[in-house]
């Protein structure tokens, strides 16, 4: 099979995401929120856990601990124990206290809306800092996680497509330069929904695929 040329590669990108489009036509976020706030705290606990897992907890964090005052203030342990649930509930309670300490220190209680301000928080990284700009702000954000890695790779999206270590900053980057800014968090969700119903990691559904005529992947995973 010849080599797909960059200007190839980027048309097939574009036909697939149309493709996605269509068949995710209201594509949004799986965490539940009703501010900033929420939508910070709530990314930060999803790390190494399920979205799902974790909007079982946060309606009984936030009735106790609504706003980053009442959090700073909390007792770690009644914290630990609302969501012990998730999985590296001590270090996650230690990042949201402190989180919530450092917005009432620096921001006066606000959820800053840079993606400077929001990592510097404890436990905010990058992917993170994303969801929030793209969910909680409209700023363009595009969140890389373990679904965007898979299908990007799938789909040879990207140039590292066979690297076992890929790096997540290069990806957005990568795939960010071939997309309109005000697609970047549609995008995301798209190819995170994509992945958790029909790109599963273990055994793709690539029989219902919308994108199995033009995937380099099918039928081989």
């Amino acid at each position: 099979m010849p080599r797909e040329s960059k200007a190839a590669r980027l048309k097939r990108m574009h036909h697939e995401y149309e493709e996605l489009c269509e068949t995710i036509p209201e594509p949004k976020c799986a965490l539940n929120f009703t501010n900033p706030f929420e939508l910070l705290v709530a990314t930060v606990l999803s790390a190494q856990t399920t979205d799902k897992r974790v909007n079982m907890v946060t309606p009984v964090l936030f009735g106790r601990f609504p706003g980053p005052a009442d959090l700073q203030a909390a007792d770690p342990e009644q914290v630990e124990d609302i969501i012990h649930s998730i999985g590296f509930h001590r270090t996650k309670t230690k990042n949201i206290i402190r989180l919530s300490h450092d917005l009432c220190e620096r921001y006066d209680g606000t959820v800053p809306d840079s993606m400077e301000e929001l990592t510097a928080l404890p436990g905010v990284g990058r992917k993170t800092a994303n969801v929030v700009l793209g969910n909680a702000f409209d700023k363009p954000g595009f969140p890389v996680d373990t679904h965007v890695i898979r299908v990007t790779g799938r789909l040879h999206w990207r140039s590292d497509w066979a690297s076992p270590t890929p790096d997540p900053v290069a990806i957005e980057r990568e795939i960010t330069a071939c997309f309109p800014p005000s697609e970047w968090t549609d995008l995301s969700h798209r190819l995170i929904m994509h992945g958790r119903t029909t790109c599963h990691a273990r055994k793709p559904n690539c029989l219902d695929c919308p994108l199995n005529d033009t995937c380099p992947s099918a039928f081989k995973v």
